[in-house]
């Protein structure tokens, strides 16, 4: 069977650049590029790509990726606009995983919903979010989460409750299986609109004032590691500014890495592998980066 058979042939891409859909804006071309706007319609791509022996990489927004120059072989199912589909009833929401995470809040606090104020400004999808239990500012989106509809490399639909889920930070079950995130279930509670909406306001303020967002990253660069905060040993070190090409240590906060304009991923990665020799050798502390590495050289 062909792809155009289960897909329309305007969601579907090929050779397309993965530069266009991270907020790196890096990363080399995929094969074959899907988007898929059902449930029906991502199983059937699925089943295809074990047919074709082809590997299959799920993504949102892209904002917590690095795609290698090379880009990636086999099959991007990216779930966004078209997957997005958010329903309330009460204080619970449930939405469809290509959904904004930022784009959710701003929603739920139209409806007098708070919990999400976290997420304002974070570019990420709801899948994202929930894959990586993103945060910010002290909250994070297990607290608010009640269970999430996946699906399983086999094609089994599964709904996960929170405990199953298994939480912790910047991690859950959904990475270490594999699942991709089709919907989440979340319970909100109610405040004044125009409260959550100050609360959502003042986070965006610290954000702008903190966080070098006038240029493409990923966000956070590494994952924070007990008792310890990045930015500060990155700057202890001297290396706020350090640049491998258009790859930089941000001199506005130094836990990010941006895009100065034309950055290759090899510039990333080499500037994420001096920083973390040097952490080693002067803190004796080993840094995981917060965003996936995936693609070829």
């Amino acid at each position: 069977m062909r792809l155009e058979n289960l897909i329309p042939a305007e969601r579907i891409k090929y050779n397309e650049p993965m530069r266009d859909h991270t907020t790196f804006r890096i990363g080399g071309p995929a094969d074959i590029m899907v988007m898929p706007e059902s449930i029906p319609e991502i199983i059937g791509v699925l089943e295809w790509a074990r047919k074709q022996g082809l590997t299959y990489l799920v993504i949102g927004e892209g904002s917590n990726l690095l795609v290698k120059d090379g880009g990636i072989r086999g099959v991007v199912i990216k779930l966004g606009a078209g997957f997005s589909r958010v329903e309330f009833r009460g204080t619970v929401v449930e939405a469809q995983a290509g959904i904004k995470i930022s784009q959710l809040a701003a929603m739920a606090a139209d409806r007098g919903l708070s919990g999400l104020e976290f997420a304002e400004g974070i570019p990420g999808s709801l899948g994202g979010a929930v894959y990586m239990n993103a945060g910010a500012y002290g909250g994070e989106i297990s607290q608010v989460t009640k269970e999430v509809t996946v699906l399983s490399e086999a094609g089994e639909i599964t709904v996960l409750d929170k405990s199953a889920l298994e939480f912790g930070y910047r991690t859950s079950s959904i990475q270490k299986k594999g699942y991709i995130v089709l919907q989440a279930k979340l319970v909100l509670h109610p405040d004044e609109p125009h409260l959550i909406k100050e609360r959502m306001q003042e986070l965006s303020r610290q954000r702008r004032e903190k966080q070098p967002l006038e240029y493409p990253s990923a966000g956070s660069a590494f994952k924070r590691p007990p008792g310890r905060f990045v930015g500060p040993m990155i700057e202890e070190l001297g290396l706020k500014g350090c640049r491998v090409g258009d790859a930089e240590v941000s001199t506005k906060h130094a836990g990010f890495i941006i895009n100065r304009g034309r950055a290759a991923a090899r510039d990333v990665l080499a500037l994420v592998s001096l920083i973390k020799r040097r952490v080693k050798e002067k803190y004796g502390i080993e840094l995981e980066t917060e965003f996936l590495i995936v693609g070829e050289d």
